[in-house]
C-alpha cells in the first residue's frame, strides 16, 4: 500500500489550506486565470475544473506534489490525459522527453541542484501536462520551486496572457537556469581534483570516479533538452506561439546548449585527469622501482667485490699438503696482492657502469 506523500513547503505555508483530502495530499497551488490575472483559487481539482469551464477563455494552472495514483487518474479523467502519459507520471524516474497526445503535450524535466557540503548533485523530476486551457504540473521532488515561476508569471500578466505555452516556457527557463550553479559546483570540484592529482593524493582516483558518475547523470538530465527545445521552436508557428515567446524559447535553448557543452567538456576533462593520474602513478612506481634497482646494483657490486678475496682465501685455506704455493716464500704476499688487484678491478668496473 502506498504511503501518504510528504507535504511540500509551499503546501505547509499555504493560507488557503482546508480539510479537503485532495488538498492535504498533493495540491500545492490551484488557480484559474483570465487575461493573465488570477480570478479564482479553487481548493480542489474538481473546483478548478468547474471554475475553468464556467469562464470562457480562462486557463487553469494546477500544481501537484507527489500525488497518489488515484489523484492522477482523476486528473486524467477531468482533462482527458492519455493513459501512457499518466502511467509515466505515476511511475516517475523518466528520462527528459516531450510527447504529444492529440491536443495535450506531456513534458518530463530533470531539475538539478548542487549540494555544497556533500559535494554532489541532487536531481528532481517534474512532469508537465500542457493543454489548450490548462497546465498541470506534477512534482516528485522539492526542486524546482515552481512557486517562484508562478509569482514571476503573475507579476507579468502580458506574458501569462499568452496561455499554457508561456507557462511551459517559464518552467523550462527556471529548470535550465538552475543548471548554472551545478555547472559552477562541478567546475570547482574538477579544479580541486587537479590539485589533488598533481599533489599525489591517493584519494584522487576515488573522487574522480565519483565525480564522473555525477557528470554522466547530469549529462543525461541536460542533453535531451536541446532537441526538445528545438522541437518546440520548430512547432511554434503550427500551434500559434507568439513571436516574442519564440524568442524567449530560443534564449532558453542557447542556455541549454551552453550547459550541455560545458558538461561534455567536464567528461573529457575528467577522462584526461584520470589518464594524467595514471601516468603520474606509473611514473612514481617506475621511480620507486628504479631506486630499488639502484640499491640492488650496489648490493650486487659489493657482494662481487667481497667474493673475490673470499674465493682466494678459501682456496688457500684448504688442508692439502701438496699445494705449490704453501711452502713458497712469496706465496702469502702474492695472495694478498691478487685479492687486492681483483677487488680494485671489480670496483673500477662497477664504478664506471654506475653501479657504485
Amino acid at each position: 500500500m502506498r504511503t501518504k506523500p510528504e507535504q511540500a513547503p509551499e503546501h505547509s505555508m499555504d493560507p488557503r489550506r482546508s480539510d479537503d483530502e485532495s488538498i492535504k495530499q498533493s495540491v500545492i497551488d490551484n488557480a484559474v486565470y483570465v487575461n493573465g490575472r488570477r480570478v479564482d483559487s479553487p481548493l480542489s481539482l474538481g473546483g478548478a475544473i468547474a471554475s475553468l469551464r464556467s469562464r470562457p477563455g480562462a486557463m487553469a494552472w494546477i500544481g501537484l506534489y507527489r500525488p497518489d495514483e488515484s489523484e492522477l487518474i482523476k486528473a486524467a479523467e477531468e482533462f482527458g490525459l492519455h493513459e501512457l502519459a499518466i502511467e509515466d507520471a505515476i511511475v516517475a524516474h523518466q528520462r527528459p522527453k516531450a510527447d504529444r497526445y492529440g491536443s495535450t503535450l506531456f513534458v518530463v524535466l530533470r531539475a538539478a541542484q548542487y549540494l555544497d557540503k556533500p559535494e554532489k548533485v541532487e536531481f528532481g523530476e517534474l512532469h508537465v501536462f500542457i493543454g489548450p486551457d490548462f497546465v498541470l504540473t506534477v512534482r516528485h521532488s522539492e526542486a524546482p520551486d515552481l512557486s517562484k515561476v508562478r509569482r514571476r508569471m503573475e507579476s507579468d500578466p502580458d506574458l501569462l496572457r499568452q496561455g499554457p505555452q508561456a507557462v511551459l516556457y517559464a518552467i523550462l527557463d527556471v529548470v535550465v537556469d538552475g543548471y548554472a550553479p551545478v555547472v559552477a559546483g562541478l567546475q570547482n570540484d574538477i579544479d580541486e581534483i587537479e590539485v589533488q592529482v598533481f599533489g599525489g593524493d591517493p584519494a584522487a582516483p576515488r573522487r574522480i570516479y565519483a565525480l564522473s558518475r555525477e557528470v554522466i547523470e547530469f549529462q543525461r538530465a541536460t542533453s535531451p533538452l536541446v532537441g526538445m527545445l528545438d522541437g518546440f521552436i520548430a512547432a511554434s508557428p503550427k500551434y500559434g506561439v507568439d513571436a516574442e515567446l519564440q524568442s524567449y524559447l530560443r534564449d532558453v535553448s542557447d542556455h541549454a546548449i551552453t550547459v550541455t557543452e560545458r558538461v561534455s567538456g567536464f567528461r573529457q576533462m575528467l577522462q584526461d585527469i584520470l589518464i594524467v593520474n595514471a601516468t603520474l602513478v606509473s611514473q612514481a612506481q617506475n621511480k620507486e622501482m628504479a631506486a630499488q634497482g639502484d640499491e640492488v646494483k650496489k648490493i650486487s657490486a659489493w657482494a662481487a667485490i667481497l667474493f673475490a678475496p673470499t674465493l682466494v682465501g678459501t682456496i688457500y685455506g684448504m688442508n692439502f699438503d701438496h699445494m705449490p704455493e704453501l711452502h713458497w716464500a712469496l706465496g702469502y704476499p702474492l695472495a694478498i696482492v691478487l685479492m687486492g688487484v681483483v677487488c680494485g678491478t671489480l670496483y673500477l668496473v662497477f664504478k664506471r657502469r654506475d653501479w657504485l
